[in-house]
C-alpha cells in the first residue's frame, strides 16, 4: 500500500480458507480490507477493495456465532473468532458506504482536522481516523433523529431528565449539544423530544441544586419559553461549551444584520440577543417592504407572482358539502390551537406521541405548510440562509442548460388536473423552485417526479418554503432518490421486497414471480403516493411522511398488498396485478377534505365499470400502524446498507454491460477483453480519487455523461496504463511516446480521455492490421509541437547518427528480398485500395518530426529478440526515405541557401556506412542503445518529469544520442563519390577509430570530399547544422518504405495477446507496484 492509505484500526479474527482456518489480523483501511496471517512459517494474505464489496452480513450458527461474511463478485470470504464482533462490522458497514458514496458521487473521504485531542488519561489509544468515523457516525444518528441541516455535528450529549409543564414530570433521557443546536429525546420511545435552536436562546443559567432537582439548568428561548434540565453530570462544562456556541451564533446573526439590515426568526418577527443588536420596530416594516420587493422581483415576463401558498389563492369550496366539512375542519384547527397552547408552538415546542395523533387525524390546510416546515426541519435552513433562495432566482434566471429543458418539458404535466396548475402564475413558480434547485444541486440537477412533489408543497407554502422543503427532502429525507440513477428509491424498492418477505410471506412468492413489487414501488416511493392515489388522500399520506419519515411509507404500501392479497394472489399476470392496484389506490378518499373531488389522471383514464368500494385514507392509515407499526427507523437503515451495495455494484454492472455492449463494434476487441479493460480503466480512475492524482476527481467522473464518457483519466494514469498494456512502451522513451499517444487521443484537449478514447488507440496498436498500426504511429508524430522552438532539434545529423552505431554491416538484401518486398507491396496496393482517402488526408512529416519517429522505432525494438534485424531495417528504411525527401524537394518551392547546405549535409549523412566488426564479436545490449545511454546521463533533457501534460509535451526535446563513455569513439568518413551508389550500402569507405587515445582521428587527417558521421565532440557540427524546413514526405512513402524491409512488416503484424497483458497488468497491482493501484477484483494469495 502506498503512504497515502491510511490505517483506521485492525482487530485480531480467524480466516477461513476453505475449511480451515488461520489465525491472524483484519486490517480496515479507507480504501481495502486486508488480512495477514504468518503461522508455522507460512503467509497468509487478502485484500479487497471496499468499492468491490456487493455484500456484508454478520452471520450467527451454532458452530460459530459470530462470523462475518464478505462478498465480492466472483467469491466469499470468512471471518471469524472477533473480540468484539460489534464494533468490528459498525465499521466495515461505515467503510463500505464511505466507498459506495465515491462509486455514487464521488464523494471521497476527507478527515476532519477539527476534532478535539484526546485527553492523556485515556484508557486506550484509538487513532485519529477511527475517532473521526464514530464523530461522523454519532453525527449522522443525530442528524436523522431531529431533522437537523447536513453539515450540523454532534459536540457531545449527556445523560438528564428533562420538566415537562404540559404533564408535571421529570422524564429520563440525553441531551445533545451541537454548534447551532440542543436536542433532547426520551429514553422512552415517542414519549417527548425537543429542538431548541441557538438563535432562539435568550438566556442560560445554571438554577440552585436541591434534592428534587440536583444540577439544574435553565434555558430560556425568544417566544418566552423556558426548559428546565436536570441530573446533569458535569453541568459547568456543558454551561461553557453552550456558552461559546452561543457566542459563535451571535457573532453570526450580527453578520446577517450588517448584510441583510435585519434577522428575521421563524415567526417573522425581529429579536436581538444583547443591547448591542438590539433592532426598532420599524425594522419590521422594512423588512416585509424588502420581502414584498424581493417577491417582486422574482417575477418575469409580466406574470403574476403569488406572494402566498397556492392554496389560498385557488381555493375551490363545494357548496353541497359546505358546512358539515368546514365544521370538520374548523374542530382539527381548534384542537392543534390548544395543542399548541399546551405544548407550545414553533420549532421549539415539545413533541410527543400525542402530536403524531394529531397529525394521523390530519392536518388542516391552513395549518399543512407551517408544520410541514417544522417536522422536516426545513424552517432551520430558511432562517440561517436568508435571501439565499432569492440568489439563486437571480442567478439561475435566462439560463438555459438540459436540466432546465427537463423542467420545461415536464411543468405541464404537474397537477394538471388542479386549477392552481392551469394558469402561468403556478407554472411559473413551480419553473423557479425547481430551475434554483437545479443550480443549488447540480449533481442532481432535475430529476422527474420532483415536478408532482414540488407542485404539492406550492400549494400549502410559499415559494421559498417550498424550495426549503425540496431541499429536505431531496437531500436528507429521501437520500439518492433524485438523482440521475435513482439510487435512493431502487435501494428502496430493495428494502420493501424484503419487508414484503418478512409481513406478507403469502403474497411474497407470487408478486415475485409476477414481477409487481419492483413495478409498482418506484413509482409509489419516488412521488410519495402523489401519482397513485387521488389528491385529496395523497396529501394526508404526505402529512404523515413529514411527521414520521419514509417508514410510513413502508407502512403503507404493506397495507395496500396486505388488503388486497386473495385478488392478488388469483392474478394471473403482472397487468391484471397491477390494475387490482391501481382500482384499489383510485378508490381511497378523504371525506374530511373541503375541496371538491379532484379527478385523478388514472382514473380519468379507465373505463372501470363497476366502481370500486371506496377506502377511508384514515382508516387505512390506523391500519398501518395497527399491522406494520413495529417498523423502526433503524432497522430500515440497516436494511438499505445492505441494499445500497447491492443496487449499485449492480447499475455499475449494468454501466459496464452498457459501454461493452456500444464500443464491442467499434473495436477489435472480443466482449471479455473490454470488460477487463473497462475494470482496468475504472480502477485507474477510483486511485487517483482516494491515493489523489494532478487533476480533480469530481472533474473526472460526470455521471450525467453518456456511459462511455462518465470516467475519464489525465496523463499520469494513463502513462500508467501505456506502460502495462501498449505494445510498443519499451525503455525509457516510453513516457514520451504515451505523452505523443496522449495529446492524440485527447479530441477535444481537456488534458483528458474517455474509455472510447482510450480504447481506440489501445485498439489500433494491439488488434489494427498494418497500415492502421503505422498510421497510428505516424499520426503520433505529425502532430504540431506545443512549443516548436523549445522542441526543435539542433541538428539533422545528431538525430540520424545513432541509426548507424555498433551494427553490424550484414543489412544488404538479395533478389530474394527484392521479391519479397514487392510482394508485400502488391498485397497492400490490392488491400487499401478503399483506404487511400484517409492516408491522403493525412499531412505531410517534416524532418524534425521524422527524426522523432525514427527515434521513436529505435526505441520500440530495444527489447525485441530480433533487435539487431529491425536496428538495420530501420537504418535502410531511415535512408531510403530521407532520399525520397531531398527528391520531393525538387518539385516543392525552391529552398533557401541556408536549409540548402545542411541538406546536403544530411543527404549524405544518410549514406553512412553500418560500422563493421567481426561475427564472433558480441556486443552487450546497452551497446545498442545510445539514445537509452544518452538519457541515464542526460536525463533532465530525455525523460518527462513534470507532473502536468502541457509541461510533458514541451519536455519532449532531441537528445544528444553520442555515447559518453570514458572518451571511447568511432568515426565514419564518406566520401561523395560513394553516395551516388544507393544500391548497396557495401561499396561506402569507413574510416574506423579505435577507443584509445592514440588512434583517435584528426581533423588534418579528413579529406574535404569526406563527411563526418559520429564522433564525440559534436559540439561544433551541431551548432552549424540545422533542420531543412523544405523536406517532408507523405504517409504513404513511409508505409511504402517500411513495407520493403520484411523485418519491420513481422513486426508490425505480430499478433499482440491481450489478455496476456491484461492479466499481467492486474498482476503487477496485486504486487503493490507504485504505478498502479490495488486491483479491481479481490486479492487472495497463500504462499509458503
Amino acid at each position: 500500500m502506498p503512504e497515502e492509505e491510511k490505517l483506521v484500526n485492525y482487530y485480531s479474527c480467524s480466516y477461513w480458507k476453505g475449511k480451515v482456518p488461520r489465525q491472524g489480523w483484519v486490517y480496515l483501511s479507507i480504501n481495502h480490507l486486508c488480512f495477514y496471517s504468518f503461522l508455522m512459517g507460512r503467509e497468509a494474505k487478502l485484500v479487497i477493495r471496499w468499492v468491490d464489496i456487493t455484500q456484508l452480513e454478520k452471520n450467527a450458527t451454532l458452530l460459530f456465532p459470530d462470523m462475518i461474511k464478505v462478498s465480492t463478485r466472483s467469491s466469499e470470504h470468512f471471518f471469524s473468532v472477533f473480540l468484539n464482533i460489534s464494533e468490528t462490522f459498525k465499521l466495515m458497514e461505515q467503510l463500505a458506504n464511505i466507498a459506495m458514496r465515491q462509486l455514487l458521487d464521488n464523494e471521497g473521504f476527507e478527515q476532519d482536522r477539527s476534532l478535539p485531542k484526546l485527553k492523556k488519561k485515556s484508557p486506550k489509544k484509538v487513532s485519529a481516523l477511527k475517532r473521526d468515523l464514530d464523530a461522523r457516525a454519532k453525527s449522522e444518528r443525530y442528524r436523522a433523529l431531529f431533522r437537523l441541516p447536513k453539515d450540523e455535528k454532534l459536540d457531545g450529549h449527556t445523560d438528564c431528565t428533562l420538566w415537562t409543564p404540559f404533564n408535571k414530570m421529570h422524564i429520563l433521557g440525553q441531551m445533545f449539544v451541537s454548534t447551532n443546536y440542543i436536542c433532547f429525546t426520551s429514553k422512552e420511545e415517542n414519549l417527548c423530544s425537543l429542538i431548541i435552536p441557538l438563535r432562539e436562546v435568550t438566556i442560560v443559567e445554571k438554577a440552585d441544586s436541591s434534592s428534587v432537582l440536583p444540577s439544574p439548568l435553565s434555558i430560556s428561548t425568544k417566544n418566552r419559553m423556558t426548559f428546565l434540565f436536570a441530573n446533569l453530570k458535569d453541568r459547568d462544562f456543558l454551561v461553557q461549551r453552550i456558552s461559546d456556541f452561543l457566542q459563535q451564533t451571535s457573532s453570526k446573526i450580527y453578520l446577517e444584520k450588517n448584510i441583510s439590515g435585519s434577522y428575521i426568526n421563524s415567526d417573522d418577527e425581529v429579536f436581538t440577543r444583547s443591547s448591542s443588536l438590539i433592532s426598532a420596530s420599524p425594522h419590521k416594516s422594512r423588512s416585509s417592504e424588502s420581502e414584498g420587493e424581493r417577491q417582486f422581483n422574482l417575477n418575469d415576463n409580466g406574470i403574476p407572482t403569488a406572494t402566498q401558498a397556492l392554496m389560498t389563492m385557488f381555493r375551490r369550496r363545494s357548496p353541497e358539502e359546505f358546512n358539515p366539512k368546514l365544521a370538520k375542519e374548523f374542530l382539527k384547527e381548534q384542537a392543534w390551537k390548544i395543542h399548541f397552547a399546551e405544548y407550545g408552538q414553533g420549532v421549539c415546542m415539545y413533541r410527543t406521541e400525542k402530536t403524531r395523533d394529531l397529525v394521523l387525524k390530519g392536518i388542516p390546510e391552513s395549518k399543512r405548510g407551517e408544520l410541514w416546515l417544522l417536522f422536516s426541519g426545513a424552517i432551520n435552513e430558511m432562517a440561517t440562509h436568508p435571501g439565499y433562495y432569492e440568489d439563486l432566482v437571480e442567478k439561475s434566471m435566462g439560463k438555459y442548460n438540459l436540466a432546465t429543458e427537463e423542467i420545461e418539458r415536464d411543468l405541464h404535466r404537474s397537477l394538471p388536473e388542479h386549477p392552481a396548475f392551469q394558469n402561468e402564475m403556478g407554472i411559473a413558480a413551480l419553473r423557479r423552485v425547481l430551475t434554483a434547485y437545479a443550480f443549488r444541486n447540480p449533481n442532481i440537477g432535475y430529476c422527474q417526479a420532483m415536478n408532482i412533489v414540488t407542485s404539492v408543497l406550492l400549494l400549502y407554502a410559499k415559494e421559498e418554503e417550498a424550495f426549503w422543503l425540496l431541499v429536505a427532502l431531496c437531500e436528507r429525507m429521501l437520500p439518492d432518490y433524485y438523482n440521475t440513477r435513482v439510487v435512493g428509491a431502487l435501494v428502496d424498492q430493495g428494502v420493501f421486497e424484503e419487508l414484503a418477505r418478512d409481513y406478507v410471506p403469502q403474497l411474497y412468492d407470487c408478486m415475485q414471480d409476477l414481477g409487481v413489487i419492483s413495478t409498482i414501488s418506484l413509482s409509489w416511493f419516488l412521488t410519495l403516493f402523489l401519482s397513485v392515489m387521488p389528491f385529496e388522500s395523497a396529501v394526508v399520506v404526505v402529512d404523515c411522511f413529514f411527521c414520521e419519515g419514509i417508514k410510513v411509507i413502508f407502512q403503507l404500501a404493506l397495507a395496500v398488498l396486505d388488503a388486497n392479497v386473495d385478488k392478488l394472489l388469483n392474478c394471473k399476470d403482472d397487468g391484471e396485478a397491477m390494475t387490482v392496484l391501481g382500482r384499489y389506490l383510485d378508490s381511497v378518499t378523504n371525506k374530511d377534505s373541503t375541496l371538491p373531488p379532484i379527478p385523478h389522471l388514472h382514473s380519468l383514464l379507465s373505463d372501470d365499470v363497476e366502481p370500486y368500494p371506496e377506502v377511508d385514507i384514515f382508516r387505512l392509515i390506523r391500519s398501518s400502524y395497527e399491522k406494520f407499526g413495529s417498523i423502526q427507523a433503524d432497522l430500515i437503515e440497516q436494511m438499505r446498507f445492505k441494499q445500497r451495495l447491492k443496487v449499485i455494484q449492480t447499475l455499475e454492472d449494468t454501466t459496464k454491460r452498457n459501454v461493452v455492449r456500444t464500443i464491442v463494434t467499434e473495436t477489435s476487441f472480443t466482449i471479455d477483453e473490454l470488460e477487463e479493460l473497462y475494470a482496468l480503466f475504472k480502477a485507474e480512475h477510483l486511485t487517483s480519487c482516494y491515493w489523489g492524482g494532478n487533476s480533480n476527481a469530481v472533474d473526472r467522473h460526470d455521471p450525467s455523461l453518456p456511459y462511455l464518457e462518465q470516467y475519464r483519466i489525465d496523463f499520469e494514469q494513463f502513462k500508467g496504463m501505456f506502460t502495462l498494456l501498449f505494445p510498443w512502451a519499451c525503455g525509457t522513451h516510453s513516457d514520451v511516446l504515451a505523452a505523443r499517444l496522449f495529446r492524440l487521443l485527447d479530441e477535444n484537449g481537456d488534458l483528458l480521455i474517455n474509455f472510447r478514447e482510450f480504447v481506440s488507440g489501445l485498439s489500433a496498436a494491439c488488434h489494427g492490421d498494418l497500415t492502421e498500426k503505422l498510421k497510428l504511429l505516424y499520426k503520433m508524430h505529425v502532430l504540431p509541437d506545443p512549443s516548436p522552438e523549445q522542441e526543435e532539434p539542433d541538428s539533422a545529423f545528431e538525430a540520424t547518427q545513432y541509426f548507424f552505431e555498433d551494427i553490424t554491416p550484414e543489412c544488404t538484401h538479395g533478389k530474394k528480398s527484392s521479391q519479397e518486398n514487392r510482394n508485400y507491396l502488391r498485397m497492400w496496393s490490392q488491400e487499401n485500395k478503399s483506404k487511400a482517402k484517409n492516408t491522403k488526408d493525412l499531412p505531410k512529416l517534416n524532418q524534425g518530426q521524422f527524426i522523432e519517429l525514427c527515434k521513436t522505432m529505435y526505441n520500440m525494438f530495444s527489447e525485441d529478440p530480433n533487435e539487431q534485424d529491425l536496428y538495420h531495417a530501420t537504418a535502410a528504411v531511415t535512408s531510403l526515405l530521407l532520399e525520397i525527401g531531398e527528391v520531393g524537394k525538387l518539385f516543392s518551392a525552391q529552398p533557401t541557401k541556408e536549409t540548402d547546405s545542411s541538406s546536403n549535409n544530411c543527404s549524405k549523412t544518410i549514406q553512412s556506412e553500418l560500422f563493421q566488426k567481426k561475427e564472433h564479436q558480441q556486443y552487450p545490449l546497452e551497446q545498442h542503445k545510445p539514445f537509452q545511454s544518452s538519457l541515464v546521463t542526460n536525463d533532465e533533457e530525455a525523460v518527462c518529469t513534470d507532473s502536468t501534460l502541457g509541461m510533458q509535451m514541451e519536455d519532449i526535446k532531441l537528445e544528444d544520442s553520442s555515447p559518453r563513455d570514458n572518451g571511447a569513439c568511432s568515426s565514419m568518413l564518406i566520401s561523395d563519390d560513394d553516395t551516388k551508389d544507393d544500391s548497396s550500402m557495401s561499396s561506402y569507405s569507413v574510416l574506423s577509430a579505435g577507443s584509445h587515445e592514440e588512434e583517435k582521428l584528426h581533423c588534418e587527417d579528413i579529406g574535404e570530399d569526406t563527411v563526418l558521421v559520429r564522433s564525440n565532440h559534436t559540439t561544433s557540427l551541431r551548432r552549424s547544422t540545422s533542420i531543412d524546413r523544405d523536406w517532408a514526405i507523405t504517409f504513404e512513402q513511409f508505409l511504402a518504405s517500411l513495407l520493403t524491409e520484411p523485418a519491420l512488416v513481422r513486426y508490425f503484424d505480430k499478433p499482440v495477446s491481450m489478455m496476456a497483458r491484461i492479466t499481467n497488468a492486474k498482476n503487477i497491482r496485486m504486487m503493490g507496484k507504485p504505478i498502479t493501484s490495488a486491483s479491481d477484483y479481490e486479492i487472495s494469495t497463500m504462499s509458503g
